[in-house]
């Protein structure tokens, strides 16, 4: 099995930003104690190193919650627009190989597949909006139902007039202010 790792010196670094992050935005993690996250983190290095991709890109991803049911904890993008490493790409790889002119570099679920990590969908999407003002001048692609996919669609939010909009625009475009947020459980 091919378990992909970081080294000790990026692991301490990525740890030290994360806790960093935790403590700054307790607001985002009411009550959840940073040992513990850390701990399920250093025994999934997987995890980890797909949280060092999310950090790369520009996510900033924090703690934004604890599932008691599977004693998981939910990592996402937090940065405040639209990750930055992300930007510019079409929804997914179907969309991806349909453009015949001016391809984006690759697409949101190509890269969330090879970070590790899922897109938000719409109901994550809007939980997080509940933590902070996010997207103000970018926009995110969220998970697509079915239905809409298969007829070209896809969508995307935003925060507008101090209001959270899902849009739908065709699965092929791609904007330099629009890329995606991840999820990660740990």
């Amino acid at each position: 099995m091919n378990v992909k790792t970081l080294r000790v010196e990026n692991q301490t670094e990525l740890l030290k930003i994360l806790k960093d992050r935790f403590e700054k935005n307790k607001d985002r993690h009411k009550g959840l104690d940073w040992t513990k996250a850390e701990k399920k983190l250093l025994s999934n290095p997987d995890k980890l190193w797909s949280l060092n991709f999310m950090e790369e890109t520009g996510g900033e991803p924090d703690v934004i919650g604890y599932d008691k049911n599977t004693d998981e904890y939910i990592f996402c993008d937090c940065s405040a627009e639209s990750p930055k490493g992300r930007r510019s790409i079409c929804y997914d790889p179907e969309a991806l190989a349909a453009r015949k002119q001016h391809k984006p570099a690759d697409s949101a679920l190509n890269m969330a597949s090879a970070m590790g990590i899922t897109i938000l969908n719409e109901e994550q999407y809007r939980a997080l909006q509940e933590l902070g003002a996010f997207d103000l001048k970018t926009s995110s692609w969220i998970e697509t139902p079915a239905k809409i996919r298969k007829l070209g669609g896809a969508l995307f939010g935003d925060r507008r007039y101090d209001t959270v909009f899902v849009y739908h625009n065709g699965a092929d475009s791609y904007y330099a202010a629009r890329g995606f947020r991840g999820l990660l459980r740990v």
